[in-house]
């Protein structure tokens, strides 16, 4: 069954130029040309991935992408028409898992969706695991703290599985964008410390005295929690 994706886009030209060349790739392409239409076809069809522009008409790109991180982990891949930096980065503090600047290669959109969907398929294989007040289950996507859900964006989880799954390590900042977001860009660091900041601010997680994540000045980040044996949440 080939991977289902949902374009949200007002230009329908372009919409049918990515259908026609998406299939080639061996995905099955659904459109919209307004928000609230796109936002209906993802409620029916459930897709593996969405590609969203941000300059859509009375809702834009980032307001739909809040919406949908509302209720749905979907990975988001954001098209962006100016290419800025701010542009990029509030779309992916948004829970964007990539961006694209138009104009863009065909290929390249390819590229970038085959990665997402190899990092969603990767975070979802993880096994389970518990740090005393804090069950983590990759595979629902599900986060416990005191027994109680835990509601993060999308990269607030696979910041938390990634750091959790090597717990004790340090990780940089350059090996969290990559495994995050496969971007390699110094004008993205700054995402990866917001993504920890809101992190640990639902995790009630006290940086000047951590219980889970701990700042390494001038490295990155390391999750100090001992784990314990859990295979369920």
């Amino acid at each position: 069954m080939n991977p289902t994706l949902l374009i949200i886009d007002d230009d329908a030209k372009l919409n049918e130029l990515l259908k026609d060349f998406l299939k080639d790739f061996g995905f099955d392409v659904i459109s919209a040309t307004h928000p609230a239409k796109g936002l209906k076809r993802l409620k029916q069809a459930a897709p593996a991935l969405v590609i969203l522009d941000i300059m859509l008409p009375e809702m834009d790109g980032f307001e739909v992408c809040r919406t949908i991180r509302q209720t749905s982990s979907v990975p988001i891949i954001m098209l962006t028409a100016r290419g800025e930096i701010t542009d990029k980065v509030v779309g992916l503090e948004l829970g964007a898992d990539d961006y694209l600047a138009k104009p863009f290669e065909p290929r390249e959109l390819v590229a970038r969706i085959q990665s997402v969907l190899r990092r969603t398929r990767r975070s979802k294989d993880t096994r389970s695991l518990s740090f005393n007040r804090l069950t983590i289950d990759p595979a629902k996507q599900i986060v416990l703290l005191d027994g109680r859900p835990v509601d993060l964006t999308t990269n607030e989880f696979r910041a938390l599985v990634l750091l959790a799954a090597n717990a004790g390590k340090v990780l940089d900042r350059d090996r969290i964008l990559q495994e995050l977001r496969g971007i390699d860009c110094d004008a993205f660091n700054r995402s990866v410390d917001i993504t920890v900041s809101r992190l640990r601010q639902k995790l009630k997680d006290n940086p000047k005295s951590p219980e889970f994540i701990k700042t390494v000045w001038g490295s990155g980040y390391v999750f100090i929690a001992n784990q314990v044996e859990a295979d369920i949440v």
